[in-house]
């Protein structure tokens, strides 16, 4: 091995060492994205919600908790990237080219959100791994603002085998295959099935959705799940 490999190697390591272990950011994740509103919601047509035949299947080679749990990859998947920032983000299916900026805790130990006034801009969560990294990595949106729709609003209607791109700032787009797309209500969301790592490169798209008031806002959150399948 080389030393320039070994410098990598130990830049590496401590750039995880400093990220949060996943069970806290699993909670933080949680208890943050249940405090985005990600809109008014009062809007005749609300956004499209997952359909039951569109839940992550079961996989038998792990336990099944009571809300399911993955699917196991068909085939072998691609070998994680090295760490690079998420700059862009594609959904063919429902019309999704949107710029990512980097978001990580606010001042009160929330995950933050990108800024509402521009409706085409995700998030990606600093504190996980980036997108193709061995991992989840994870993407936040909004399903819309006071002006309407926003980015993420037909993230509800994505089929199993859809396709999410993310191009990468060093040039690479990690392109993930969707084999999940469910609800979950905040009050009882499964953080160790979205955030929980698998030791592959996976990704959670994820915004608001089912019923909404007023006083409460959303009361759930829309969750993609999809898997690494090809790099570019």
């Amino acid at each position: 091995m080389y030393p320039s490999e070994l410098s990598e190697l130990a830049e590496e390591e401590e750039r995880r060492r400093k990220r949060a272990p996943w069970g806290v950011i699993a909670l933080l994740l949680l208890t943050g994205l249940a405090l985005i509103r990600n809109g008014s919601g009062e809007f005749d047509v609300g956004p499209p919600q997952p359909a039951a035949a569109a839940a992550a299947d079961a996989d038998a080679s792990a336990p099944t908790p009571a809300s399911g749990t993955f699917t196991a990859a068909p085939s072998p998947a691609p070998a994680g990237l090295p760490f690079s920032a998420a700059d862009r983000i594609r959904i063919p299916a429902i019309q999704v080219d949107a710029p990512i900026v980097p978001v990580g805790l606010d001042d009160q130990g929330w995950v933050g959100a990108p800024p509402p006034d521009d409706p085409n801009l995700a998030g990606w969560f600093t504190g996980a791994v980036s997108p193709g990294e061995k991992g989840t990595s994870v993407i936040v949106g909004h399903v819309d603002n006071k002006q309407g729709p926003a980015v993420f609003y037909g993230l509800g209607g994505l089929q199993k085998g859809g396709r999410v791109e993310v191009l990468r700032k060093d040039g690479r787009t990690a392109v993930f295959d969707i084999y999940g797309v469910e609800l979950f209500a905040k009050s009882s969301f499964p953080g160790d099935r979205v955030y929980g790592s698998k030791g592959t490169p996976e990704l959670r798209v994820i915004t608001c959705g089912g019923g909404f008031t007023k006083q409460h806002g959303y009361e759930g959150n829309v969750v993609v799940f999809a898997r690494l399948a090809a790099v570019r």
